[in-house]
């Protein structure tokens, strides 16, 4: 596969499993308590990713790949910390598309400074997406005297979108040894920020981490979705150009939506359409353009 398509198709496959991760987090996390999902699903991640390495008889990472995958988990611990407390302190409308455009855009302008000018064809395409990400993310909830929680999105976009950075930086060939490290250390540290603020943040009863036991494979399959996205990301950045790799994958939003009015049969809005077009126009420009 050539790796203008390779990178494309990678891209997209990040995108539709981070999607798939999100839309089993956000439904999971209605039933149990949120740092338990976050918890076992790292831990159901990292482990999946140590069980692909051995399988691919990829190993596990040294040096310079284990720092850029510990900063990873350490931004992405900070990052899922003020996107949480952001939607549920604040207002969705702001949080999720602020957030959601600084993950599209940080690697594209990146991206494009690193490793220099793309075809106009493509550029257009990713400031399509782009914009695709801000539409798709955009939630309704009115002005309902809650405080707008824009810096918790400009901070989770920030630190989600240095993910997207450290791991680009990943050597060629590996994938899933620095995934393990980035999922455990992710793991480990949430489970320290709950045990250090000794908050419980759901009225579930029990513990603010156990999840019902019930609820353990679905646990499992975000943890495991969400770490294809990942391995999916590393592996499209590895193929071809970060700006292209990273504003696909960012479609995430799209696949949540999608799968939300087709499972929960939730209403497409307006503005949810007009999203979903511009990031199949964007994805044919980004194609057209980089073949």
């Amino acid at each position: 596969m050539p790796d203008s398509v390779a990178v494309v198709v990678l891209g997209l496959l990040s995108a539709i499993s981070w999607g798939f991760g999100d839309f089993g987090g956000g439904l999971t996390s209605r039933h149990a308590p949120v740092a338990g999902v976050l918890i076992g699903s790292q831990l159901a991640g990292g482990v999946a990713s140590l069980a692909l390495a051995v399988a691919l008889g990829e190993g596990m990472p040294a040096g310079p790949d284990v720092g850029w995958a510990l900063a990873s988990s350490a931004f992405g611990s900070i990052g899922l910390a003020c996107l949480y407390i952001g939607l549920a302190r604040g207002r969705m409308g702001v949080v999720a598309p602020v957030t959601g455009v600084l993950v599209a855009a940080i690697p594209a302008v990146a991206g494009v400074m690193l490793e220099g000018a793309l075809p106009a064809a493509v550029l257009l395409g990713i400031g399509l997406a782009i914009s695709s990400v801000l539409v798709v993310s955009r939630v309704g909830d009115g002005n309902d005297g809650r405080p707008s929680g824009l810096r918790w999105g400009i901070g989770a976009g920030l630190a989600l979108g240095a993910v997207t950075l450290t791991l680009s930086r990943i050597g060629e060939g590996y994938v899933f040894g620095p995934l393990t490290v980035m999922r455990l250390g992710e793991a480990v540290l949430i489970g320290l920020a709950v045990l250090t603020l000794g908050r419980r943040p759901s009225a579930h009863a029990g513990p603010a981490w156990r999840v019902p036991r019930r609820l353990w494979p679905a646990v499992a399959a975000i943890g495991a979705a969400d770490m294809l996205g990942t391995g999916f990301y590393i592996a499209a950045t590895q193929a071809g150009p970060l700006a292209i790799a990273g504003v696909l994958s960012a479609l995430y939003p799209v696949t949540t939506v999608v799968l939300a009015v087709v499972i929960l049969r939730e209403q497409l809005a307006r503005w949810h359409v007009v999203g979903i077009a511009m990031s199949a126009v964007a994805i044919v420009l980004i194609t057209t353009g980089s073949a």
